[in-house]
């Protein structure tokens, strides 16, 4: 696939192309963070429910594969970013059940220290239509860095935000709103008030922040409205351009309430 520039402006970069042969094209060790949502496979027939009704979890050709080629996706992806990665540069990585824990042995494979395992608690989330299990209402994201490599946290901002509190691992808030969805949405999108998070608990306005795994823009976006750089690669070009106009109306952008 050729990997070419979709839309650049004075803090974001969008790129069309394959994630792997973009970040074949950076060099080593220039990139200060890595914040990504990678494909989950777990589109495998199954059902899920949207408004009430039952439908397909089926997400795209880019959410399906087997046990053993999620792995090796995996591996390959925590090698090229650990080769990528400044010194002391750190990795976000959103997960489920269905994939964190592989994902948490392959960075330790890796010599990767995880620093926290941050839980994301929906305060809507969709009902279990088995009713044979536990409602699933959380994701995890995995925040590692290297085993010798000392993490940027901006400690005091995260503790002002929680009241004069030190902040826990744990953050509620609702799935995507309406508005971050006017252009168009995706199927695993996350809310702009987690990434806004993320961004601000440890980045600066110096570093370069790298999303391998774009989609329709909230890291990006989250990166612009603190004006941190950003590059964001996708294969879709649909989702892209709703990045794209994302970015353009970056300002309009409603970040929801987080606790």
């Amino acid at each position: 696939m050729t990997t070419h520039k979709y839309f650049k402006d004075s803090f974001a970069t969008l790129i069309h192309g394959d994630a792997f042969e973009y970040l074949d094209t950076i060099a080593d060790g220039t990139v200060d963070m890595v914040v990504t949502d990678p494909p989950y496979f777990l589109s495998h027939n199954g059902i899920s429910n949207h408004a009430g009704k039952m439908v397909s979890v089926n997400k795209g050709d880019w959410d399906s594969a087997k046990a053993s080629d999620a792995e090796a996706f995996y591996d390959r992806f925590i090698v090229a970013v650990d080769r990528i990665l400044k010194p002391d540069g750190t990795l976000w990585i959103f997960g489920t059940m269905h994939n964190i824990y592989t994902i948490g042995y392959l960075l330790q494979k890796h010599h990767f220290k995880l620093l926290n395992n941050v839980t994301w608690q929906k305060s809507n989330p969709v009902p279990n239509l088995s009713c044979r299990m536990f409602t699933h209402s959380t994701e995890t994201i995995l925040w590692a860095k290297r085993e010798k490599g000392k993490q940027q946290f901006n400690y005091h901002q995260m503790k002002a935000l929680n009241g004069d509190r030190q902040m826990k691992d744990v953050w509620t808030t609702a799935s995507v709103s309406k508005s971050e969805k006017r252009f168009g949405k995706h199927p695993t999108q996350k809310p702009l008030s987690v990434l806004m998070r993320i961004l601000q608990s440890s980045s600066t306005a110096e570093m370069t922040v790298v999303d391998p795994f774009v989609g329709t823009g909230t890291t990006l976006v989250a990166a612009k409205r603190l004006g941190v750089k950003a590059i964001g690669v996708d294969s879709n070009s649909d989702y892209l351009e709703i990045a794209r106009q994302r970015l353009v109306d970056f300002e309009n952008e409603k970040i929801g309430k987080i606790k």
